[in-house]
Formats: C-alpha cells, sequence, structure tokens
C-alpha cells in the first residue's frame, strides 16, 4: 500500500511539473497580453474547476452524514490561510512577468528556489531546524540563482530575473503556509478555492483600467493556460497528500526539463551558459537536500 501510494505520489508530481511547464508555453504562446491579464485567466480557471470540486466533495460529506464541512476554518487558520494566498498571489504576478521575458526554462529555475524559501520560512513559521548541509544548499542554490539572474545596475533589463526571484520566494512562503494548514486539518481544495479566488479579485482593478481584447486564438490560449495552471495545481497538491515531501519533492525539477524542451521547440530558446550552471547548481542541491533528509529519516527510524 505505501509502495503504491508513492508511486501515485511520483506521477502525480511529474504530471504536475508537466502543466505548470505547458501553462507556461501557452501563456508565452498567446502573446502580447499584459500579465496579470494572463494570471486572470490562469486563476479563474483554476477557480471554477476547484469550486466545482469543493462542491462535490461537500455533497459527497452531506450524503455520508460527515459533520466536518469542507469550509470548515479551525480557529487560528484563516491568518494563514491569507497570507499563503498573498505570497501565492505575488508569486503567480511575478512568475508570469518573468516568463513573458525570460526563457521559460530561466523562469522555472528561478520559481524552483521556492523549496529553499520554504526551508527558511519554514524554521520561521513552524520552527523546523534548519541542519548544517541544507543551510549550506540553500546559499549554494542562491548562488546558481544569481548566475541565471545575471544581476546589473540596468535595472529595467533585470527586472524579469528578479521577478522570477521574487516569485520563487512567493510561492516558498506560500508552501510554507500550506504545511501550516494542514497541521490545522483545512480542506486541501479550499485553500486552492480561496487562493485562486483571492489572486483574481487582485487582478480585477488592473483588468478593469488596462484590459487588451483578444483575439479567439488568444483567448484559447490562455483558456488552456488556467487548464493546465489548475491541473498543476491540483497534481502537486494530492501528491503531497500521497506520499511525504521527502521522498518525492525532486521530481518536482522535472518542471525544469519540460520547460527547457518546450522553449525549445515552441520558440528556440537555448540557456547560455551561465544559465546553465546555474541549473545544475540548483538542482544539485534540491538532490543532496532530498537524500539528505531521505537518510536522516531512515535514521530516525531507527
Amino acid at each position: 500500500m505505501e509502495n503504491d501510494n508513492l508511486k501515485k505520489g511520483v506521477c502525480l508530481i511529474v504530471f504536475s511539473a508537466f502543466c505548470f511547464a505547458l501553462m507556461a508555453m501557452l501563456s508565452r504562446m498567446s502573446g502580447d497580453i499584459p500579465f496579470i491579464q494572463k494570471t486572470l485567466f490562469r486563476n479563474l480557471f483554476a477557480f471554477i474547476i476547484a469550486f466545482t470540486i469543493l462542491l462535490k466533495e461537500q455533497k459527497k460529506n452531506l450524503t455520508e452524514q460527515n459533520d466536518i464541512s469542507v469550509f470548515t476554518l479551525p480557529h487560528g487558520s484563516f491568518k494563514f490561510l491569507l497570507l499563503r494566498a498573498v505570497a501565492g498571489t505575488i508569486g503567480i504576478f511575478g512568475n508570469f512577468y518573468a516568463i513573458d521575458r525570460l526563457n521559460i526554462a530561466d523562469a522555472s529555475i528561478l520559481n524552483k528556489m521556492s523549496p529553499f524559501f520554504t526551508l527558511i520560512f519554514s524554521f520561521f513559521l513552524l520552527g523546523e531546524k534548519i541542519d548544517f548541509v541544507p543551510l549550506l544548499a540553500i546559499c549554494t542554490a542562491f548562488g546558481g540563482a544569481l548566475l541565471v539572474m545575471k544581476p546589473t545596475f540596468d535595472f529595467v533589463k533585470f527586472l524579469p530575473s528578479l521577478a522570477g526571484f521574487l516569485s520563487g520566494l512567493g510561492a516558498g512562503f506560500a508552501y510554507s503556509c500550506v504545511r501550516k494548514l494542514h497541521q490545522y486539518k483545512v480542506n486541501g481544495t479550499l485553500i486552492i478555492v480561496f487562493f485562486s479566488a483571492f489572486s483574481s479579485i487582485c487582478a480585477v482593478p488592473f483588468i478593469i483600467l488596462n484590459f487588451q481584447p483578444m483575439t479567439l486564438r488568444q483567448f484559447l490560449l490562455l483558456a488552456g493556460t488556467g487548464v493546465a495552471a489548475a491541473g498543476g495545481q491540483f497534481g502537486i497538491t494530492y501528491a503531497y497528500f500521497n506520499a511525504p515531501a521527502s521522498k518525492i519533492s525532486i521530481f518536482d525539477y522535472s518542471q525544469v526539463i519540460f520547460s527547457a524542451l518546450m522553449g525549445y521547440f515552441a520558440f528556440g530558446q537555448v540557456p547560455d551558459l551561465l544559465s546553465f550552471i546555474g541549473y545544475v547548481l540548483i538542482i544539485s542541491m534540491a538532490v543532496i537536500v532530498f537524500f539528505y533528509n531521505k537518510r536522516k529519516q531512515n535514521l530516525n527510524k531507527l
């Protein structure tokens, strides 16, 4: 049973990685549309799909006469739900801004700094200690991120890389909040619904003032972006429900491979040498942390 859940978790997280890479490709293919308008499609479709599933879960509870509603928020959990939504929205805006202006593989790897930020924020939110090896890996991964970002005094040129980096920071904080919400036993689909609704509402004022008409092709591409994003969100959420992060998190980095392949075949994008070295550093540090945590978990069982 445990092995079946592990296989399911791996399959779900790889599926999630593919969906998020597909989301980035479709978003980039939609062309010169304001990035916040693109995020609205990403989040609105995710909200519709997640809310539909949430209502089905609630209906199932009522049928089974389960007293616990899927909308139940234990005392003290709402602030973490709100923080997750705020941080996730910052992450989404930063990610889509970077996707439009960088190689999608670069945008992907900067967003994948999120697990390292999760370690940092979990120290403050959950009181989890950071051992020496993960701490060293975090520092090295930041060095890899700098190689991808290529800091410059030209702020306009540097802004897309900075936005990509902030997307990883926002996502890392959001995932720390999700872990806290799991401690409160908040429904996973409700977390997705609240975040999707919050980020959609945040985009509305900009859309009202700066809406850009779209062709049918652009509309369909952005609709596909939303569906792909929903698939990625559900994939990663239920991957961690089936298997512990220590055993499957490393497979999330397959998104970088998917993004690189899609970027090459769809746009002819080829990462430069510094970016490639940055990829190797970041992914290597993720592998080291993965096996370190696995070894530590095995020792704790003895």
